[in-house]
Order: C-alpha cells, then structure tokens, then sequence
C-alpha cells in the first residue's frame, strides 16, 4: 500500500515544543536531580489539574500505586480487590506489598469494573470475615469507571478505592477529573500516555498527610537527620527536575492533546461504525473520554476477519495495532488468584479480550497517516 512504509504507531509521545524551555531552565539551574523547582511546580499544577490538595512526582505509575497501597496500610497476605481488564502494574504493585490480589471483572456499559461483581465480593468477603484493604479501580483506555456505586459499595465496607487513573488523565466523571475521587488517584506519564516526561507517574490525594508519607517514603525514608539515617524502609522514587520540566511543558497542552485523540477516534467511528460485527468502546453518559486509544471489538463471525488476520495485515504495512489487555485473571502470574465475573457466567472481561483491537491513536496521528490505517483495515474487511 505504501512505497516507504514510515512506521504508525499506536501511541507515541507527541512534543509540543514547550517542553524545551523547561529542560533548559532546569540545565542552566543545574537543578538535574530529583529536586527542584519544576519537581515542585509540576505537583502543584497537576494537582490543581485534578482537584486535589496534593500530589507527588514520581517516576513511574507503578511507583505511585505501590505508595498508595502502602499507605492504606496492606501488608503480606491481606486481600486486595483489582480489575481484572488492565496492565499488569496494577496487579504487581499489590504483589510488592506481599497483598492477595482478588480480580473483579468490567460491565459493558464502561468496560471498567463492574459494581454488580464488586458487590457480590466484597459480600462474600464480609462473610469470610476477610475485608480488602483497598479496591484498586483502574481507569481504562482513558474512560473513567462509575465511580458513584463503587464508592458507595465500598463505603458500606469501609474499604478505601485507589483509583488507577494511569491512562485516564483528561478525562472526567460528572465534573470531576478521572483520578481525584478515590482515597489516592494515580497517573502514568509513561512514553505511550497522553502526555509523558518519558517515564514518570504521581500520586494524588486530598490526604495531605498521606501525601508527605508517600514523598518521604520515596526519598529513601532519610530521616530529618544531619547524618544518614533512616529508620523506615523506603524507594528511590522521586521523579527528575529535567523529567518534570518536560511534564510541565506536556501539562499546558492536555485539553489540546485530548481534543486531538477524540477526533482519531470520530474518524474511525465514521468509516467502521455501521460495520457489521464491528463495534466501539462506549463512552457512557456520566463524563467525557480521552479516547486515550480508541479501541473497537472484531465479530468474525459477523464481519468476516479475525482481529488476528486484521494486526497481521496491519503489521505488514508498518502499523502498529494490539488486542486489549489480557485480563489479569488470566495472566500465568496470577494464577490461583480470586475472580468476580459480571454475572453468573457471563465474564465480559474474557470476551473483550477475545474479540478486543487497539488502533492507532496517538494526538501526532496526522488524518493522512490515520487515512491509510482506515484503508488498509477496509481491505481486511471488503476487499478494497
């Protein structure tokens, strides 16, 4: 289809030019640690982004969930409820505390975790007289989970919900931005996300308290001593001046970012939504998608090709498409792990997986470039 097939990506970093300005100040400063003032003013302003009353930066989403739960006090052996449709972070973070991860699935109307599954397991809990210590609640594909009947589950519980909002910032749920409504939210600034310092991530929170736990357990725990000495275990952690400065120049372009992956998604809507057996993630009527990835499930036995056949002809002109995450209930890691379907017989997580394709939708997607993604799936489907 192309004499130079330059390669499209699924998701990659996208500059705006900003960020520049930002390394230099922290080069000129000297200020290249994970220190100073852009590692400062990158919390505040995400903070502010979000809602919140605090935030800390750190270098990976991981990071910041493995702090979270700490701080909602899990250790070896206690149960943690998780979504089962995410990446792995999400899981291994639990497993870094020494936590029993026990995988709740997704409900179609979001395909984030289902408040039926969720019900029925933390009753089973109750009954078991084995409580979480948390309910991680992951955010997906840039769309928030319905927040308001998780919360209040778990409130019936007691049970705190850390919100995974890794691939969600931007997004919104009835007003609030994704990631400020769990006791701690969590964002990625991973290369893939809508916005990256290359790898970095932030823990936030209304918990000041809690906040300032998690910075100092992220500074290796060094006590306030002129010497060296520490008396809590703690991580290197801590996110770059020169990585934050990159953050801080990506934050000022986020709505634009967002703008740009909503309209890849219209795109594609318009070519393939009357597609028999084709059929997109919904964006459910209680806040407004990032579209991170758009993101769509393969019938073939409506349609006439397999996702597989589709990333293969995909591969072969250089694109770069996947199928969705493969649920962690799944995962030869987790095997042995607890799991809570939608529905008596009906995992919705296992059937989006199966039927489940990611394509290209990053903000730098140029419509020429998107155009021959939409022709080349086109073929797959019609021949063309």
């Amino acid at each position: 289809m192309r004499e130079t097939k330059k390669r499209i990506y699924l998701s990659s970093p996208h500059m705006s030019g900003r960020e520049q300005q930002y390394i230099e100040e922290a080069f000129e400063s000297n200020w290249i640690a994970p220190l100073g003032q852009h590692v400062d003013a990158f919390e505040k302003e995400i903070a502010a982004y979000a809602g919140v009353i605090g935030a800390v930066a750190l270098n990976s989403g991981t990071a910041a969930l493995h702090l979270a739960l700490r701080l909602v006090g899990v250790e070896p052996g206690d149960r943690v409820f998780c979504s089962t449709l995410t990446f792995v972070a999400s899981a291994n973070a639990i497993l870094y505390q020494g936590g029993e991860p026990v995988f709740v699935d997704c409900e179609p109307g979001s395909w984030n975790m289902s408040p039926a599954a969720l019900k029925q397991a933390l009753s089973d809990a109750w009954e078991e007289e084995k409580l979480p210590k948390a309910v991680v609640v992951v955010n997906l594909y840039g769309q928030s989970a319905d927040m308001d009947p998780l919360l209040d589950i778990c409130g019936d519980y007691g049970v705190p919900i850390i919100e995974d909002a890794a691939e969600s910032l931007g997004a919104t749920y009835k007003g609030k931005a994704s990631g400020s409504l769990g006791k701690y939210g969590v964002f990625s600034f991973n290369g893939n996300k809508i916005i990256t310092t290359s790898g970095g991530g932030m823990l936030v929170s209304d918990d000041l308290e809690g906040v300032e736990k998690a910075r100092f357990w992220a500074t290796q725990a060094r006590d306030p001593a002129r010497h060296y000495q520490h008396s809590e275990l703690g991580y290197n952690y801590r996110l770059s001046n020169v990585l934050a400065g990159i953050g801080r120049g990506q934050l000022e372009v986020l709505d634009e970012r967002v703008k740009a992956r909503r309209a890849v998604f219209e795109r594609y809507f318009e070519a393939f939504s009357e597609v028999e057996g084709i059929t997109f993630m919904p964006e459910a009527d209680f806040g407004r998608s990032t579209r991170w990835l758009t993101v769509l499930t393969v019938e073939p036995e409506k349609c006439g090709v397999g996702r597989e056949k589709i990333i293969d002809v995909l591969e072969k002109e250089n694109i770069e498409a996947r199928p969705l995450w493969k649920p962690m209930h799944l995962q030869p890691l987790l095997e042995g792990c607890g799991y809570y379907p939608h529905g008596e017989g009906e995992s919705v997580s296992d059937w989006l997986f199966e039927y489940g394709l990611c394509l290209p939708s990053g903000s730098n997607l140029s419509e020429e470039d998107q155009g021959l993604v939409i022709a080349c799936l086109r073929s797959c489907l019609f021949g063309d």
